[in-house]
Formats: C-alpha cells, structure tokens, sequence
C-alpha cells in the first residue's frame, strides 16, 4: 500500500531512523563501505534515465583542501573512486587552465583543484570499459570565476576542442532529449550549464530539469527544502522532467560539517520509505562517503 500525503510528510519531519538492512539488491557491502560499480547495468535498456534514483555528488572532485580551504573540499572521494561506489551525478564546474589555451581546469569557485577536463572524461571512459552498461549525467558549468574566466563564445569553443580535436565526441551524449537507458550505455549524458544554442540538454532548464539547489541557507531549512524535493517527486512519477535534490548548503559552516547536518535526515527519510516503488531522480550530496547507506539506499530505489 502506497503512504498517504500525510504519511510522507510525517515520515520526512523526523521520525526516528530505524536500523538500515540490506536489501539484497546490486551493490556490496564491504568493510570499507558500499560498492556498486555495475548496478545500471543490471537494469533494463528500456528504463527511461528520468525514471531512475540516481546518487551523485557537488563539486565533484574538490578532494583536498589545499586547492583552496576546507571550504572548497566537498569530497573525500575522487570521481574514479565514486563510480565505484554507485554515484553516477557529477557536478563538474571549469575555467581555463593557465599555460593550456585550450584546456579547462576544475575549480570551486576560483579555486583550481588539481584536475583538468580530461581527467573526468578519462574516468568516466574508464569505468565504462570495465562495466559498459552503465551512463553518467554530468552537469558541465562556466564557473567563470577569477584570473582563468572564461567568455561564453572562449567557453564553447573549448568544449568543442575537447569533442573534436581531443577526440571526446563519441562518448557524450548531446541530444536535446531524455534517452532510454539501452541508449547511453557507456556514454555521458551532458546538462549543459553554460551559453549556447546547441539544442542540447539545459540545466535550469524547466523543460528538462526540476532543481531543488537552494544553497544559501541554514540546516533547518535545508531539510525541509530536500524533504518538500523528495515529496514533490514522490508525488510527479511520471513526469518528463529529471528531478534534482541537492543536500549540499553553504549556510555558514564548512561543507562537511553542513554534510553532518543535513545527510542525517536523508538518511531517515530514505530509510522510513525502502520498501517503496517510487523513483527520487538525482540526489548530488557533499562527502557521501560518511554516509554509504544513503547512497545504498538511492541505488536500490531501482530494483524494487
């Protein structure tokens, strides 16, 4: 029997966690944490990617706080080490690279973080050579930030560079439409946050995307900003719009200490509703690596 309006809202303003069980389901579970490195392959070609629960991260690879401050550290792990891990959302956020005309650098910010462009697609092409079943969504933003800011028109010819010239075209996916899974295996799926006219997936799109990225606010409010998210999808199954539910904030504190905070009450939210055949969409986190059931919990959402 499916939860009453009422039932999902008490569940989500705090009713205690209950112990979390495995499931059974992809993904194991091992003394380091939880590890799904295949789980969409596991799944039916003809599943549409807006009917999935998909674990991702912010700020994908701001692993070390000396590229910037802990403030700019979201992550513990790196982006190859996330795909294992079952998170198949990457934020990645680029300005130019000094000494690389050609090239993006990943930044928080103005804050450059060891990584170029490349990198990312390296890994994403990695993982898909060892498990060709599974897809990424990439969120791809114009940080245009500090000395390495780019221009919209500098921007896309760069993106261009690396599809054509650096050879990435072929494992993208640019089309204006949501796929079916059995249709981007092995590819990236591309959410375009920067200027163009390419007719291709737009972030902040209302056509494509529904986004709870409400960043500037303090714990109490963000979780009830994620738990109205959740419930909004809960309640649009059928929606043609790719729901996203960011738990990350600013809010005053440093990121993992917001993660502490907030990452908690997804968790009970998660947990009090397992057993329901309902999908969550994108769900980017900040340091899931405190909080492995979370991601455990999104990924089995697509085998129930």
């Amino acid at each position: 029997m499916s939860p009453t309006r009422r039932d999902v809202l008490k569940w989500g303003a705090g009713a205690g966690a209950a112990a979390v069980v495995t499931l059974g389901l992809p993904g194991t579970a091992r003394a380091a944490g939880y590890y799904a490195p295949d789980w969409m392959g596991k799944l039916p070609g003809s599943t549409p990617v807006t009917a999935l629960t998909i674990p991702g991260t912010h700020d994908s690879w701001c692993t070390d706080p000396n590229n910037g401050t802990k403030w700019a550290q979201t992550q513990n792990w790196g982006v190859p080490e996330q795909f294992e891990r079952g998170i198949r959302f990457l934020d990645i956020r680029l300005n130019g690279l000094q000494g690389a005309p050609n090239e993006f650098g990943l930044y928080h910010g103005s804050a450059y973080q060891g990584h170029r462009f490349q990198d990312v697609l390296e890994a994403c092409r990695n993982h898909f050579k060892k498990y060709p079943g599974e897809t990424v969504i990439m969120r791809v933003k114009n940080e245009n930030s500090g000395g390495q800011a780019l221009s919209d028109e500098e921007f896309r010819r760069r993106f261009n560079y690396y599809l054509d010239t650096m050879g990435y075209r072929s494992l993208v996916w640019t089309a204006p439409f949501w796929p079916k899974l059995g249709q981007v295996r092995g590819k990236v799926i591309i959410a375009a946050d920067f200027a163009n006219d390419w007719g291709i997936l737009t972030w902040d799109s209302n056509k494509a995307f529904n986004i709870q990225d409400d960043w500037n606010t303090t714990n109490f409010t963000k979780s009830a900003t994620i738990i109205k998210q959740f419930d909004n999808a809960w309640w649009h199954q059928d929606s043609s719009q790719m729901f996203v539910n960011f738990t990350s904030y600013s809010g005053g504190n440093w990121p993992q200490q917001n993660a502490n905070l907030t990452l908690p009450d997804v968790l009970r939210y998660l947990d009090a509703r397992k057993t329901e055949k309902v999908h969550l969409g994108i769900v980017p986190m900040d340091f899931p690596d405190f909080f492995p059931d979370i991601v455990r919990l999104l990924v089995q959402k697509n085998f129930l």
